[in-house]
């Protein structure tokens, strides 16, 4: 019997419950519209302050998911100067802090490019540039090699949340993922999102690079 949805028959074909998710869609949608109503009559000043403030929150936020906490002075440093902004006054970014915010410039300010593995790989390049998560050494740049699980509690005590696809499996199910991503329009986003996670990909990233 299949305990995780990746172990179903024919597991990538999507079903959604409209009636449960479609009203909560629509909702986001029209608040969303509502903001970018309210920015469209700010000054071109107060937009560019309005754009940068809203990276900076995306970009430490989604960091937080992974459990890191990233200096929030720094992230609006690093965007700034990519954005041609004013950064006097602000600390400089570290390498790691830049990376990150490359990845989400590329992923939000670039959205017309379709999305493939090798963007994919340079996202999680830019996230981990020297090899390693901590102390860990890792895979970057390609597919995991090893067995992915979500774990938590201390040694001894490990409760195992979710086991990911073999890794023998990840070429052939990202290339699938990629397609669908890519080329099924009538899907919004936010769920297409929650399907990239469900591969748990790569070592270390997946919810950072899942959230852009």
């Amino acid at each position: 019997m299949a305990v995780y949805l990746h172990e179903r028959h024919n597991w990538t074909v999507f079903m959604l419950d409209e009636e449960k998710i479609l009203n909560p869609l629509s909702e986001v949608r029209y608040l969303q519209g509502k903001i970018i109503g309210k920015v469209e009559l700010l000054g071109f000043a107060l937009k560019d302050e309005a754009n940068l403030e809203t990276l900076i929150q995306d970009v430490v936020q989604s960091s937080e998911i992974e459990g890191e906490i990233l200096n929030p002075e720094q992230v609006r440093s690093s965007i700034a100067i990519r954005l041609g902004l004013d950064n006097s006054g602000l600390k400089h970014a570290d390498r790691h802090i830049d990376g990150v915010v490359e990845m989400m410039l590329d992923a939000t300010q670039n959205t017309d490019k379709t999305l493939s593995d090798e963007r994919l790989f340079g996202w999680h390049s830019a996230l981990f540039p020297i090899g390693r998560s901590g102390l860990y050494k890792i895979d970057v740049a390609q597919w995991r090699s090893g067995d992915m699980q979500v774990v938590s509690g201390g040694i001894g005590r490990e409760v195992v949340h979710f086991e990911a696809p073999k890794a023998e499996r990840l070429s052939d199910e990202m290339t699938k993922l990629i397609d669908w991503f890519n080329y099924d329009s009538n899907i919004d986003p936010v769920l297409k999102e929650n399907h990239l996670l469900k591969d748990r990909k790569k070592n270390s990233g997946n919810s950072s690079v899942g959230i852009l």
